[in-house]
């Protein structure tokens, strides 16, 4: 018989995998360690913290001269950190695997819980401020009467010219 055809995961997938194994390692290191069963949306806050360690984002302090500058021309001791746009990602990825790994109703996901939203929502717009760049929320473009239609005509099988 032979062995079992493992299936080539998606990107996001194996990414959503990945940040659920390391979401549980980071459980194993605190002290004490917390099962997977007994953690919630404060475990989820502290990870987000911790993970600051390994961002590659500078967000400047408002006593720094170039807070609210994209493009400061030199540079300063200001933190990196992780950037808004990937812990609020991780975040929809780790919610996924909560519900996939049996984790009960989507209302008691600590991953959903509102202080994560609320959190997410105060790192953006700190982050905005620090890097002066403003976070402008992408609208979706309602179709109009005034929308052109493109029509595109085959010649291959019109019998002439």
């Amino acid at each position: 018989m032979p062995p079992p055809v493992q299936q080539q995961l998606s990107r996001y997938e194996s990414q959503k995998r990945r940040d659920w194994n390391t979401f549980l390692q980071y459980l194993k290191t605190l002290n004490p360690p917390i099962k997977i069963s007994q953690f919630d949306h404060t475990h989820v806050l502290s990870f987000l913290d911790y993970l600051d360690q390994f961002g590659k984002t500078k967000v400047h302090h408002q006593a720094c001269a170039f807070f609210g500058q994209p493009d400061p021309p030199s540079p300063c001791t200001c933190p990196l950190k992780q950037a808004w746009g990937s812990l609020d990602a991780l975040i929809g990825r780790l919610r996924a695997a909560y519900d996939e790994h049996g984790g009960g109703s989507s209302d008691s996901n600590p991953f959903g819980n509102g202080s994560i939203r609320i959190h997410l929502r105060e790192i953006r717009e700190s982050q905005a401020k620090a890097r002066g760049i403003p976070y402008r929320k992408k609208k979706k473009r309602k179709k109009t009467a005034n929308d052109a239609v493109v029509i595109k005509k085959d010649f291959s099988n019109s019998g002439g010219s």
